[in-house]
């Protein structure tokens, strides 16, 4: 799922909006800090982030998230709604 906005809120919260409509707050604050977002803590690193071209949101510095991941937080929908081929067959043999 692509992302076409995102607004970085304070304490490492986004507001996002996807292709499909879906969109609403996700709060990052959980791995801020943490190995590679430790660049968060940085004054006004995490207000620089932006949407890649191919949909997701990055920071300087090759520091992205994956969009789907995202979709899901947003949405709340479950990870089969996304990826269907996930869901457990009914097939019985």
């Amino acid at each position: 799922m692509k992302v076409i906005s995102a607004k970085p809120l304070s304490h490492f919260r986004l507001r996002l909006k996807f292709a499909d409509g879906a969109e609403g707050i996700t709060d990052l604050s959980s791995i801020a800090g943490k190995g590679v977002f430790k660049a968060w803590l940085e004054p006004g690193f995490f207000n620089q982030a932006f949407v890649t071209a191919q949909g997701g949101v990055a920071w300087p510095g090759d520091l992205d998230l994956c969009p789907d991941a995202l979709y899901l937080q947003v949405s709340g929908k479950p990870l089969e709604d996304l990826f269907p081929s996930l869901k457990p067959s009914t097939a019985h043999v």
